[in-house]
């Protein structure tokens, strides 16, 4: 591989690195590190594992489910908090 080839792959990768971050910054707020499981949520709500999955299954907490976990956004768990639901 020539040099000059070689050197216009560099660059290409960085730019590639240097979009990815960005988008990675954007979407900070999006991370599933920041994200409530069911334990936690169960916790906050102050609900065992059942009422947690009625609330899940009749739509009342919306969730995410990346493989076999389950994860909350924690606005979506303050929410039902506010809203004085009755669990």
């Amino acid at each position: 591989m020539e040099k000059k080839t070689f050197e216009a792959l560099i660059r290409g990768f960085g730019e590639l690195l240097d979009a990815v971050e960005a988008l990675c910054s954007k979407q900070n707020d999006k991370r599933l590190s920041k994200w409530y499981d069911n334990q936690d949520v169960c916790t906050i709500l102050k609900i065992c594992p059942r009422t947690l999955q009625t609330l899940r299954d009749n739509g009342t907490l919306p969730f995410t489910k990346e493989g076999r976990k389950i994860w909350y956004k924690p606005s979506d768990v303050e929410a039902l908090l506010k809203n004085n639901l009755r669990i």
